[in-house]
C-alpha cells in the first residue's frame, strides 16, 4: 500500500498580457482577415473566375483565430485572482487587477457564479431552512475572491470540560491566501471552512469548563481572549492545507443548554449570595475588632468578657443584618 502523503499545490504568481494592448491587435486581425477574404474572392473572380483559394483559406483561418482570441480577455477586480489551468495543468495565478489577455485555452471554470442574495432551500430535508452554502459562489473562470469573509456558525450544543451541556457559537474572519491550495487540495474550500470551523469549535468547547474552574484555570466565560486566541490557532492549523488564512475568531454566543439553564442560574445566584455574605462578615469582623481595640487603647470603658461578648454580638447584628436596626437606649447602668 502506498502511504506517501499527498503533495500540496503551492501558488505560482503569473503575469499575462495587458488587455488594452491586445484588444486593438485582435480587432485589426479580425478586420484584416475579413478584408483578405473579400479580396481573395473579388480579385480571384475578376482575374481567374474563381476565388484565390490560398488567400481564402488563410483568411478563414485568421478569422477563426481572431474570434478565438476574444475568449482570452478577462478582468479582475481589486482583491480578486484568477487561476490559470491549461488542459488540466496548473500554470499560475494572476492577482493584478485590471483588463488582461491570456491564452484562450485556459479553463473557464465550473460555470456561472450565483448572486450574493441567492438562497437555496434544503428541499431534500424539507425543512425550509437556508442551506449551508447560502451566499457562496462557485468559481467563474476560476476566479477567486481574496477579500476577507465572515463565517458565523450556528449555535452548537456541546459538553464542556466538566460534562455540562452548553450552547456555543463563533464568528470566523478568513480569506484565501493560496489560491492553488484552495482549488486543488480540498474539494470545496468554502464548505471546508464551514465544516472545520464547527469541528474546531466543538473541540475547543470540550477542552474548557464553562465557568467555576480551578485556581488560575482559564474558562470559556472568564477567559474570552485566551479562548478566542486558542480557537484562531486551531482553525489556522486545520485550514492551512486549504490555503486559507484566519484573520480573527471570536465567540458570539455562550450559554448553558436550556435543560440545565435554570438549575445553573440558581447555583450562580446561591454562589453570589454566599460570596456577598462572606465579604459582609469579613468586613463586620474587621470593624468590630477595630472598635474594641480603639475602646481599649483609649480607655473609654472597661469591659469584662461577658459584656465584651454582648457588644460583639450587638455589633455583628447591626453590621450583618439586612433589615434596618432601631437603636435601644439603656437608661440604667451598663450592668442592668
Amino acid at each position: 500500500m502506498n502511504t506517501e502523503p499527498l503533495l500540496s499545490n503551492l501558488e505560482l504568481k503569473r503575469r499575462v498580457l495587458n488587455g488594452w494592448i491586445m484588444l486593438p491587435i485582435v480587432i485589426l486581425l479580425c478586420l484584416g482577415s475579413i478584408a483578405m477574404l473579400v479580396y481573395s474572392i473579388a480579385e480571384g473572380v475578376r482575374s481567374a473566375g474563381h476565388p484565390i483559394w490560398s488567400l481564402m483559406i488563410l483568411s478563414l483561418f485568421l478569422e477563426f483565430c481572431s474570434i478565438l482570441m476574444f475568449a482570452g480577455f478577462f478582468t479582475l477586480q481589486p482583491n480578486e485572482a484568477r487561476v490559470l489551468i491549461l488542459f488540466g495543468a496548473y500554470k499560475g495565478t494572476v492577482r493584478a487587477a485590471g483588463f488582461h489577455w491570456g491564452n484562450p485555452f485556459y479553463s473557464n471554470g465550473l460555470g456561472q457564479a450565483r448572486g450574493h442574495g441567492a438562497i437555496e432551500l434544503d428541499r431534500n430535508a424539507g425543512t425550509g431552512k437556508p442551506s449551508a452554502n447560502v451566499g457562496m459562489k462557485k468559481p467563474s473562470r476560476f476566479k477567486i475572491s481574496l477579500r476577507a469573509r465572515n463565517f458565523n456558525s450556528d449555535k452548537l450544543k456541546v459538553n464542556d470540560k466538566r460534562g455540562n451541556p452548553i450552547e456555543i457559537a463563533a464568528v470566523v474572519v478568513w480569506s484565501v491566501h493560496d489560491t492553488a491550495q484552495a482549488l486543488f487540495d480540498v474539494e470545496d474550500f468554502q464548505n471546508y471552512v464551514r465544516v472545520q470551523s464547527e469541528s474546531a469549535l466543538r473541540h475547543l468547547a470540550s477542552g474548557y469548563a464553562y465557568d467555576h474552574g480551578e485556581e488560575n484555570e482559564v474558562t470559556l466565560r472568564s477567559g474570552v481572549d485566551e479562548v478566542s486566541q486558542a480557537l484562531r490557532q486551531e482553525l489556522q492549523e486545520r485550514l492551512e492545507k486549504a490555503g486559507v488564512r484566519v484573520e480573527e475568531a471570536r465567540l458570539t454566543h455562550l450559554a448553558y443548554a436550556p435543560e440545565i439553564a435554570q438549575a445553573m442560574l440558581r447555583r450562580q445566584q446561591a454562589e453570589a449570595v454566599i460570596a456577598a455574605r462572606q465579604k459582609i462578615v469579613h468586613g463586620a469582623v474587621s470593624m468590630v475588632d477595630m472598635a474594641l481595640r480603639e475602646l481599649a487603647e483609649k480607655a473609654v470603658v472597661q469591659l469584662d468578657d461577658e459584656r465584651r461578648a454582648a457588644m460583639v454580638s450587638n455589633l455583628m447584628v447591626v453590621l450583618c443584618g439586612e433589615a434596618e436596626v432601631h437603636p435601644v437606649i439603656n437608661t440604667g447602668t451598663l450592668y442592668s
